[in-house]
Formats: structure tokens, C-alpha cells, sequence
């Protein structure tokens, strides 16, 4: 049964979502926060009553409890501190676009049915978005919990949504890069890099000559868990073919290290002029590197230590995936000689 609301407020339902508001008679309608159990609807609610117009009805989106001032505290907070530069940017961007449609919102206030109702529904059809702001959530939500603000994880149950998933590269969109990439162009040796080692963009454009003279060794920037691994003979002949002008492997026509942004531009243009589809991300070499050794019978730990995985789930998909794959063909070779 719904919550018995104070006087002249309206509880209105469009378009699947519900809204409430204060309304006296036919008068103007003053919108108010959803919850009326918080604080911020009390203020709001206040307001309304002694007469102030919605022009004048305003929230504060980092009052005491609210989604913006657990943004604030964990921005302060020595776990975001700890984030490389490019983490943090990439924390930023989610971070402070949410207080804007949420700032005012409680966090004591917060179920499972309003975050999926005024959170996530609001972008399905940007589910890229949506996912990177329920993992951004569950950060804040941790974060409220160690706080005290919260009790339990109001988002438990609430499934990912589903984007599209960076995918690896086929044989033939290989043979096509470096068919059109030979041996000794520097798009050449990015992708021998990050085929043959499985670092992603930010790893890769600041890898120097000593990482990968020391039998391929870095530590990945996204989980801090140091990688070493032997120097392939694909990359060994990249490398061989590369000038060692500069500390870094791969620099810009001004001798200077890639910016991740301004690497993947440069790895974005080499795929497209190999007549790649917009699906064949740089990323995806990563990716392809756990299906090639998936696919040579490499166990799940030696493809997690080899991507620097933090879980062993993450790199059981690659084996997983090849056994289907092994588990089809045989089917296939088994009827045939029937």
C-alpha cells in the first residue's frame, strides 16, 4: 500500500515513472523530491506550504545524507585518492555529472525498486552508460556502508545492464592489419604490443624500453598486479624493426609519449585504414590474446597471471569459450565419419 502522504501533495505516474508534487486546489504545481521520508522532502515540503514558488524552491544537492554529500566524501576519501590520473578522470566524469539528476536524492532513501526506477531506467537506451553508472553507485554505496550511512547494499539483485561487449579479433582482421601494417611502421608495433602482451591502451602508451627488454614485464595500471612474461618471437621482430630513439616504445611524430586519448585516435585510425569494422577495437587485441591461448590449451591461471586478472572468473570465460568451440568441431568431425 503506498505511503499516506502530508496535505496537498499529488503523487503522479507518467510514463512508468512516479513524480510528486504540492498543489493547492487548481493552483501551480511544485515539484518535489520523491521520497517522503527524507529530510530534503520535509525542506522542500516546508517551502511549498509558507508559499515560496517552485522559482524559489530549492535543493541542495550536497545537504547532510544525500547522494551529493556521500560524492563529496568519497571524493575525499583516501580510496579515491589512491586511483591513477587516468582512473580518476574516468571516476570524474560519472561522478559529477550524477549529483546533477540525483545530488538531492537520500542515501538512507535508497531501494533496490527507486535505483532501477530513477537511476537506470532514465538511460536504457544508453546502456554503456547505465552500466558505468551502476558500478559507480555500488562504489558510493560501499563507501555509505563504511561510513555508517547505510546498513545493508540496496542494489543487491539488480542485474548489469547489457552493452556491447568489446569482442576479440578474428584471424582474418589480423591478417588484414598486418597485412596493410608490415613489420617496422609504428602501427605495427603498437598492435605487436598489445596483441602479445595484452595491455590495454593505458599501458601501452607509456610502456619504455626497459619494460619490454625485461622479459615483457609491467604492472597494469586498471588492478596494479604486476605481469612478466616472455618476449614473443611476432613482437621480438617488432621490436628489432623499431627505432630506440626515445625511454618510451611508441611516441608521437614530436618524440613525445601518446596521451591514452591521443594513442587510441592513433590506434583508431590504423584499424580503420586496414579496412576494419568499427567493432575491431584496440582494446579488443587484449581480448584476443586470452581467446589464442584459450584456444592452444592454456589452464585459466596461466591466461589470469598472463592478463593480469585479479579473478579467476574473468579468465575462465576465455577457456570456457574454447571448449565450446573445441566441443563443435569434433561434433562436426564425428558425424562426418559416420
Amino acid at each position: 500500500m503506498p505511503r499516506k502522504l502530508p496535505p496537498h501533495v499529488e503523487r503522479n505516474h507518467v510514463k512508468g515513472h512516479t513524480y510528486l508534487s504540492f498543489r493547492v486546489g487548481k493552483g501551480p504545481r511544485i515539484s518535489l523530491p520523491n521520497d517522503p521520508t527524507s529530510e530534503e522532502f520535509r525542506d522542500a515540503y516546508a517551502a511549498a506550504v509558507a508559499g515560496k514558488g517552485s522559482a524559489e524552491l530549492t535543493i541542495k544537492k550536497d545537504a547532510p545524507g544525500t547522494i551529493g554529500a556521500l560524492i563529496a566524501s568519497y571524493k575525499a576519501s583516501g580510496q579515491f585518492r589512491a586511483l591513477g590520473d587516468s582512473s580518476k578522470c574516468g571516476y570524474m566524469s560519472r561522478l559529477e555529472a550524477m549529483p546533477v539528476d540525483h545530488g538531492h536524492r537520500s542515501v538512507a532513501g535508497l531501494t533496490k525498486d527507486r535505483i532501477k526506477t530513477f537511476v537506470l531506467d532514465p538511460l536504457a537506451d544508453r546502456p554503456g552508460a547505465a552500466l558505468d553508472t551502476l558500478k559507480k553507485l555500488r562504489i558510493l554505496i560501499r563507501h555509505a556502508i563504511e561510513k555508517g550511512w547505510l546498513r545493508y547494499d540496496p542494489s543487491v539483485g539488480i542485474k548489469r545492464p547489457k552493452g556491447k561487449e568489446i569482442r576479440a579479433w578474428t584471424d582474418a582482421e589480423l591478417t588484414a592489419f598486418e597485412r596493410r601494417w608490415p613489420i617496422g611502421t609504428k602501427q605495427r608495433t603498437a598492435y605487436a604490443l598489445m596483441l602479445n602482451m595484452g595491455t590495454a591502451r593505458v599501458d601501452t602508451h607509456l610502456l619504455t624500453w626497459n619494460q619490454v627488454d625485461s622479459d615483457a614485464s609491467y604492472t597494469r595500471h586498471k588492478t596494479g598486479v604486476p605481469v612478466e612474461m616472455a618476449v614473443a618471437e611476432d613482437l621480438q621482430k617488432a621490436l628489432e624493426a623499431t627505432p630506440r630513439k626515445h625511454v618510451t616504445v611508441i611516441n608521437t611524430e614530436y618524440g613525445k609519449p601518446y596521451t591514452v586519448d591521443g594513442f587510441s585516435r592513433f590506434m583508431r585510425d590504423a584499424i580503420t585504414a586496414a579496412g576494419l569494422p568499427l567493432d575491431c577495437q584496440p582494446h579488443g587485441l587484449r581480448k584476443t590474446l586470452g581467446r589464442l591461448m584459450a584456444d592452444a590449451g592454456c589452464t585459466a591461471h596461466e591466461i589470469m597471471s598472463t592478463l593480469g586478472h585479479t579473478t579467476l572468473a574473468e579468465a575462465e570465460r576465455y577457456t570456457r569459450e574454447a571448449d565450446r568451440r573445441r566441443g563443435g568441431k569434433r561434433a562436426v568431425e564425428r558425424k562426418s565419419k559416420q
